[in-house]
């Protein structure tokens, strides 16, 4: 009996399963047993398990101790346990599940339409990217290249109250999704959604700032992908041989749609060394985020020309 298979068979048996917390213990040792991969909000089962149990009970999802020794009604049980089914036989990620994953303090809603929002940049647009952003009020425009739901086109959008956004996506689908979020967030004044394949849509159009998480997995990260990521639109994910196909793009076009001190900003996971062997006559400075590694770098427009 596989591990999946294991672990889906001990739904079988609940019945001893009264209270929030019971339920919890069982989900995080479903998970483990079925060995899921987790990276799409979450990092281990226990999060993921409180995750979805807050979810699936309507719950805050910042208050779980109160509500650890109550008791779930049998309609309530039921439905945790198909989700809790579905994340284990089907490996989808629980942001799709919920419909919705948290960037930097704010709430997004996710289909399979788009990727899962995680970016570095986010966390750098908390801090109106300083110092290499002078000064944040007289940003007037920019562009989040690459937008998927729109999340870093939102965050961009706050961190610069002066500024127009525009979020530029090659996908339909991903732009639906991101006019959603730019809606629910209430800035459609001020956010833009472009069809566009790179910056083929955007002539004529200049930025103070130029932000983009582009794809960037390499062929043989792609094949070796865990099946969660696999629920995810593959176009928003690998990008050619050595993962650079989209940021080769970029470099080569940014500068025409920068406007003078213009700065460019760009998320290439764990790619600096094959860009660096591949740009070796461009001064980048790398950004320090929250991860352990240097995965966004920074250019101006004088730079690139």
């Amino acid at each position: 009996m596989t591990d999946v298979t294991s672990s889906l068979a001990q739904f079988d048996d609940t019945e001893a399963l009264i209270t929030l917390r019971d339920w919890l213990r069982f989900a995080v040792s479903r998970f483990n047993e079925a060995q899921l991969f987790f990276g799409h909000g979450t990092d281990n089962a226990y999060d993921e398990a409180v995750w979805l149990i807050l979810h699936s009970l309507h719950l805050p999802l910042d208050r779980l101790e109160p509500f650890l020794d109550a008791s779930l009604t049998d309609e309530e049980k039921a439905a945790l346990a198909a989700l809790l089914k579905r994340r284990i036989a089907e490996r989808i990620p629980a942001a799709y599940l919920t419909h919705e994953a948290w960037l930097a303090g704010e709430r997004f809603y996710v289909d399979e339409r788009v990727i899962v929002p995680r970016s570095f940049i986010a966390h750098l647009l908390g801090d109106q990217l300083a110092p290499w952003i002078e000064d944040a009020e007289g940003v007037e425009d920019v562009l989040d290249l690459c937008t998927g739901s729109g999340c870093l086109a939102i965050l961009a959008a706050q961190a610069f109250p002066q500024a127009h956004v525009d979020a530029a996506d090659l996908s339909a689908d991903a732009l639906d999704v991101a006019r959603r979020n730019i809606t629910e967030h209430g800035l459609e004044a001020r956010v833009t959604p472009l069809q566009s394949n790179m910056f083929d849509a955007l002539d004529g159009r200049r930025y103070d700032l130029i932000i983009s998480n582009p794809p960037y997995v390499n062929a043989a990260s792609v094949t070796a992908l865990p099946p969660e990521y696999r629920h995810e639109p593959a176009l928003a994910l690998g990008s050619g041989e050595d993962g650079l196909d989209a940021t080769r793009v970029i470099l080569g076009n940014a500068a025409r749609h920068l406007k003078r001190g213009g700065l460019l900003v760009v998320e290439i996971g764990h790619n600096r060394e094959a860009l660096e062997a591949a740009f070796p006559h461009l001064p980048f400075v790398w950004l320090d985020t929250e991860g352990p590694g240097e995965y966004v770098f920074c250019l101006r427009r004088e730079d690139l020309s």
